[in-house]
């Protein structure tokens, strides 16, 4: 063999190995940012981080609602507040509640998380669905054909969580080739679970004890914040914030309340 040609068969042995090892990395970095390859140098984020991307907004703007309001986007049952810090009053639920005097007030809501659960799912269903729809017309867009199925949502409460998974299912078929997607999963960091125990724990102790000790609670748990502020009507006003979350949750208790002299 001459030199030359010696020379020749290394380069092409090494432009082979490099073409092998640019593949490797192209492969690690589709599988990582969760991207589907599509035909002509296209891509489309998947449909899970597309709806998430879709939801997140309205999310947050239902728990901070919720949060603010004690737990209710309307509720007949309230005590119209208004901090000192905030520039319109706001319309807080009772969580616990007697209209009498000398007796421990009424747990409105003994399943607080499922109440939750359901405000929630109530308030976000359109969008749900809208969201998906968006989905759908995009990838046709894209020259997908698309057979899809919706069959509604639930609502998932969970440490540090708020889930949103879908029943539903996309078909897309373009140049031959298929893609199914039936695990339509959206999850968003959140503390409205951890937030809703704490408010439940509260109420709870105020219908039995007529009382919650929130300064030794504090103590015990320092990533909590907790004010509590008496009306001059001897209604309660709680405020629950997790340090890690800008939501504070806002609810009223009425209860063991001393009748007034004349």
């Amino acid at each position: 063999m001459k030199r030359g040609e010696g020379k020749r068969g290394q380069v092409t042995i090494f432009i082979i190995i490099a073409v092998f090892i640019v593949g490797i990395v192209v492969a690690i970095f589709i599988l990582r940012s969760g991207v589907i390859p599509q035909i002509g140098g296209q891509s489309e984020k998947n449909p899970s981080s597309f709806l998430q991307s879709c939801l997140e907004k309205k999310i947050d703007s239902t728990t901070n609602l919720l949060s603010s309001q004690g737990g209710y986007v309307s509720n007949p049952l309230n005590y119209t507040f208004k901090f000192t810090n905030e520039k319109s009053s706001i319309a807080i639920s009772y969580l616990c509640y007697t209209a009498g005097y000398y007796v421990p007030c009424i747990n409105q809501e003994p399943m607080l998380i499922s109440h939750l659960k359901k405000e929630v799912k109530d308030s976000i269903s359109e969008d749900v669905k809208n969201c998906f729809d968006e989905l759908t017309s995009s990838l046709a867009n894209q020259g997908y054909t698309v057979d899809s199925t919706y069959n509604g949502f639930n609502i998932e409460l969970t440490n540090g969580r708020l889930e949103v998974p879908i029943d539903g299912k996309i078909s897309l078929i373009k140049s031959g080739a298929t893609s199914n997607y039936d695990n339509l999963n959206v999850s968003f960091q959140s503390k409205f679970y951890d937030t809703a125990l704490v408010v439940q724990e509260i109420t709870s102790q105020e219908a039995r004890f007529c009382n919650f000790e929130y300064l030794g609670y504090m103590l015990l748990y320092p990533q909590w914040t907790i004010s509590k502020l008496r009306t001059s009507d001897s209604t309660i006003i709680y405020t629950v914030q997790n340090k890690a979350s800008v939501d504070k949750f806002n609810f009223a208790i009425r209860g063991c309340v001393i009748r007034p002299g004349p």
